[in-house]
């Protein structure tokens, strides 16, 4: 039995509120369960110098989470001078994830840059940001179409990101905190709306795995990402 009384491959609940912060190009409120992030892409008119005059667009992130986003306060990272390897590798993440889905010739020499600040942590932050982060760059793109600043749609596939793990030896879906910190294995994936592979994450937190636990947890994965490209659609619609 899993804490939360949820069946093996059944996921937390989703939920997705678009146009949550006033100023921003694209923005949405994600929450997975007791997990809440906060997603908003900004639009620029320039791009990192390593790709300047070569039309290529380009989408970069950045992840932080809130001081008492966890049951206990941490400290803010401005306050220490630099960002944590955990916060740098997930943000790198994201960026890499969000960069997969995009047609970078059709979305011109400009850079979206998506901020994923998580308000609430019970697990899986790193893939309700990928998610959600998807969804505020789908509706900043949406404006740059409607202001007739780029001509075909740059967003080739939705992407999103689910975590599956083993736990007390069963396979299961979208892991919370207190299955997370026990789970014998851990795995984030990376999906396009279309079943096709970004990146995954796994390893052996305390117990091995076989071929076939592998394999169901894919299993588990494209199912998870299925709901999550239909919750993305109907947020985006």
């Amino acid at each position: 039995m899993r804490p939360s009384g949820r069946d093996l491959n059944e996921m937390r609940a989703v939920s997705i509120e678009t146009g949550f912060t006033k100023h921003a190009e694209g923005s949405c409120l994600i929450k997975m369960g007791d997990t809440h992030v906060l997603c908003t892409a900004t639009i620029e008119d320039r791009v990192p110098p390593f790709i300047k005059g070569s039309g290529l667009g380009w989408v970069t992130a950045e992840y932080g989470m809130l001081p008492r986003a966890t049951n206990t306060r941490m400290r803010r990272e401005a306050a220490s001078g630099k960002q944590g390897g955990r916060t740098v590798e997930i943000q790198r993440l994201i960026g890499r994830a969000l960069r997969a889905g995009v047609d970078r010739v059709a979305l011109g020499e400009r850079q979206i840059t998506v901020d994923c600040d998580v308000i609430q942590a019970d697990g899986g932050t790193r893939c309700a940001a990928i998610t959600g982060g998807w969804v505020a760059l789908r509706l900043a793109v949406n404006k740059l179409m409607k202001a007739g600043d780029v001509i075909s749609d740059p967003l080739l596939d939705p992407v999103s990101a689910i975590s599956c793990g083993i736990y007390a030896g069963q396979p299961v879906l979208d892991l919370d905190y207190p299955e997370d910190s026990e789970a014998g294995v851990d795995g984030n994936f990376i999906m396009t709306g279309s079943g096709k592979l970004i990146e995954v994450q796994m390893s052996a937190e305390g117990s091995v795995f076989s071929r076939d636990q592998m394999n169901q947890l894919m299993d588990l994965a494209e199912k998870g990402v299925a709901e999550l490209a239909s919750a993305q659609k109907a947020a985006t619609a």
